[in-house]
């Protein structure tokens, strides 16, 4: 299983992250290759891990520049997207460049973050929305971007960490009843994430 909370010890200075950028980049794009899915014709879902957070924050430090001050803040808003070990974290993201259509679009998307669910074992985990703001305006608009919790019981768990068992995502809003099953290898990599006593 993967580590569950980024600490200050696992902040590179940003000098010897620059001489080790490339190659990282290069290793999380071959770790990410089996963590993302397409739901529908715009929504895409990353799930996220210590490793895609470690990186975030990497890069953020470094674009960013705001030293020692700027690394607590960037600990305290990515740590709570690290899978906890009975659990699954991802980021959706709905995707439209065009600026008009986008905007239409999201005024129909009020309350997706409640919407959004795994079926395991022929059992529905409810996707739990991060609590850090309301992705959804009072008027109904949702957010681009959404931060989504998968709470998992052990025999949930174990049904996932199952070879061939079919996992399928999804949304049952009603502007957007878009589902995907995930492939096989997705599966395998996604159940490294939960706590080997789980």
């Amino acid at each position: 299983m993967q580590k569950t909370e980024i600490t200050r010890d696992d902040i590179m200075p940003m000098a010897e992250f620059a001489t080790i950028r490339a190659a990282k980049r290069k290793e999380l794009v071959t770790h990410k290759r089996n963590r993302r899915i397409e739901i529908g014709p715009v929504a895409t879902c990353y799930f996220e891990s210590y490793d895609t957070m470690w990186w975030q924050i990497h890069e953020m430090l470094f674009i960013e520049k705001g030293g020692e001050e700027q690394i607590a803040d960037e600990i305290a808003a990515y740590n709570p997207l690290i899978p906890k070990g009975q659990e699954l974290v991802c980021t959706i993201m709905f995707e439209i460049n065009d600026e008009s259509r986008r905007k239409t679009f999201l005024s129909k998307l009020g309350g997706i973050e409640e919407k959004v669910f795994l079926r395991v074992a022929g059992t529905r985990i409810r996707g739990v929305a991060e609590a850090d703001i309301d992705r959804t305006t009072a008027d109904g608009k949702a957010s681009s971007v959404q931060f989504i919790h998968f709470p998992f019981t052990p025999e949930q768990i174990a049904a996932f960490r199952t070879a061939g068992e079919e996992i399928m995502i999804g949304f049952d809003h009603e502007a957007y009843g878009h589902m995907a099953i995930m492939p096989e290898p997705m599966r395998e990599a996604l159940a490294r994430d939960f706590a080997d006593n789980a």
